[in-house]
């Protein structure tokens, strides 16, 4: 059975291999108590006939898990298998401390969860306090708690660490250990994960042959509108490999940039001349934007900042393409599969 309600069974004829394991990770506790702590699950999928030079991985947002790319939760193909029914070798991974790569509360710390109104308002409504709120008319049902694709996705929510900066942390480590096992690839990240695209990227740049950004953790460097002090690298909570070196966020000087137009955000950006990353020049981008997320008010800001620093990129925004009415999690949205179409025609275009 596949469709609305009911299991998606994904098309066997398409897939070749299938194979999980995990990267990094180490050996942590006390004698007579010792764990691996810090390892990313990994799914692989290989398809019948590969036709395509560079695998595809996946990184999900906070408060997910692979699940994102498994199915939809209506029960429609996921992007895994779409982008497996077109000839790519698909790896999805699951953050360190999430899901399948264990947590360790001595180690970790502890976690956070999405709540459930939060969930129905950023995710799920026309409700959110944004001004694009109400174009959101792809959610694949109603924000009704007793909804049952509502109450899938919410099924499949999971705690996850409070701090940015942790999560990029053990990402990093295990995302380079990855891309050593995979050879170049192509990343496809989504919201908290937008930054392990920029770090891994900055890291090997060789390795990274493209990246699909949907949605990056944004606004940069700070909501807070009343002081220009930075709280983070802009793209990154960790340090990138800026020219000239920056050392600390303190040393970054900003200036507030206007809004472009009605619906958007003031927000941070530097002041010029704005340091470059140069190891991200010449890496194809897409920075896709849907048209009723809380992230269409601010991603300019994001995109801005890019262009500063040399990171050149083609800005997706999806009413723009003529998709209208998507929401913060395109990838389970009633149209996926033509977002998914779109990206897909997008890398054969720009990733060689």
């Amino acid at each position: 059975m596949n469709g609305q309600f009911g299991p998606y069974f994904s098309d066997q004829s398409k897939l070749a291999k299938r194979g999980i394991f995990y990267v990094g990770g180490h050996i942590s506790g006390q004698e007579g108590r010792h764990h691996m702590c810090n390892q990313m699950f990994v799914e692989a999928y290989v398809p019948e006939k590969i036709l395509h030079p560079y695998p595809l991985i996946f990184f999900h947002g906070a408060g997910q898990t692979n699940v994102n790319w498994l199915v939809t939760p209506d029960g429609r193909m996921g992007w895994a298998d779409y982008f497996l029914s077109l000839g790519y070798v698909v790896y999805l991974a699951e953050q360190p401390a999430r899901g399948r790569s264990a947590y360790h509360p001595e180690e970790n710390g502890s976690t956070i969860y999405h709540s459930m109104e939060a969930i129905r308002k950023r995710f799920a409504s026309t409700e959110g306090n944004w001004p694009q709120a109400s174009l959101h008319t792809q959610w694949p049902g109603s924000a009704d708690p007793e909804d049952e694709t509502f109450s899938q996705f919410l099924s499949s929510q999971v705690e996850y660490l409070p701090s940015n900066r942790d999560s990029q942390e053990l990402v990093l480590a295990a995302g380079l250990k990855l891309l050593e096992k995979t050879g170049p690839a192509i990343l496809l990240t989504h919201s908290q994960a937008g930054p392990f695209g920029w770090l891994l990227a900055d890291a090997k740049p060789e390795l990274v042959k493209g990246i699909v950004a949907l949605e990056p953790s944004g606004p940069p460097f700070s909501m807070d509108l009343t002081a220009p002090t930075a709280k983070n690298y802009g793209l990154t909570d960790l340090p990138l490999h800026f020219d000239p070196p920056v050392s600390s966020p303190s040393e970054l000087k900003l200036r507030l940039m206007k809004a472009p137009k009605d619906g958007f955000m003031d927000g941070w950006v530097f002041q010029e001349p704005a340091p470059k990353l140069p190891r991200l020049s010449g890496i194809p981008i897409a920075f896709v934007v849907s048209e009723a997320s809380y992230h269409a008010q601010y991603d300019h800001l994001t995109s801005y900042v890019m262009n500063q620093c040399g990171v050149d990129h083609d800005l997706i925004r999806l009413e723009e393409a003529g998709i209208h009415g998507n929401g913060h999690m395109m990838m389970i949205e009633k149209n996926s599969l033509e977002i998914a179409g779109l990206l897909a025609g997008w890398i054969e275009k720009h990733v060689h």
